[in-house]
């Protein structure tokens, strides 16, 4: 059984200073944006644990596979001990999410206030950028749900593993879709990153042109 490692992109825009005083409507959105990035420390706070009970489990199934089928009660330990391991990793996958679903509550603000820029070029740059972001939490979503349903998946291998009489088709079909969606999981993981890679492009460059100065600071949590 394959294991995937998600790595979830999130590179953090830190304020230094800004340019140009005043309540307008490109300080407003600047502030909205810092604030979203503020809330989804969470989100960081969670891929790190998640990795670990990742990894917990490959080593477990490890341990398993290298098992006789003599050793039944030994399968049945470790099997619940990966069981355990995947519904803490559901509660995590849910903690992230909830980081993910204030940060973009407090993202939209900005959609409001995009429609009050004057300047054209300035506008089209925020609106690139606006687009970009929905995207990413789109792509999180379908990440989410992915993810879910591989842990529902990978529960019902080790629910097997643990029965007196294992039907080895049904054990190598389980594993085949268990696979499968690991494969969907890093598929939409990509795209959530590319979509992360890409807004975070477009808000430096509205930074830019909007002459909102700030200090960047890069952090990719793997």
């Amino acid at each position: 059984m394959k294991f995937s490692k998600r790595i979830l992109l999130l590179i953090l825009l830190l304020p230094l200073f800004l340019t140009g005083c005043g309540d307008t409507p490109e300080t407003q959105i600047y502030s909205h944006l810092e604030e979203a990035v503020k809330l989804e420390e969470g989100f960081q706070e969670q891929q790190s644990v998640i990795t670990q009970l990742e990894k917990q489990e490959q080593e477990l199934y490890k341990q398993i596979i290298e098992l006789g089928v003599g050793e039944l009660d030994k399968i049945k330990q470790l099997s619940q001990e990966a069981i355990t391991s995947i519904e803490e990793r559901t509660e995590k996958i849910k903690l992230e999410k909830d980081s993910l679903d204030t940060s973009q509550e407090e993202f939209t603000k900005t959609k409001p206030i995009i429609e009050e820029i004057k300047d054209t070029e300035i506008k089209e740059k925020a609106l690139k950028m606006y687009d970009a972001m929905v995207k990413r939490y789109e792509a999180y979503e379908k990440l989410y749900k992915a993810y879910n349903e591989s842990l529902t998946l990978e529960k019902e291998l080790y629910e097997m593993l643990q029965l007196e009489e294992l039907n080895q088709e049904d054990l190598q079909a389980q594993i085949e879709e268990v696979n499968k969606k690991y494969q969907e999981v890093i598929e939409v993981n990509d795209e959530f990153n590319a979509y992360t890679t890409e807004y975070n492009e477009l808000k430096k460059g509205f930074y830019e042109i909007a002459d909102i100065q700030v200090k960047y600071v890069e952090s990719s949590k793997k």
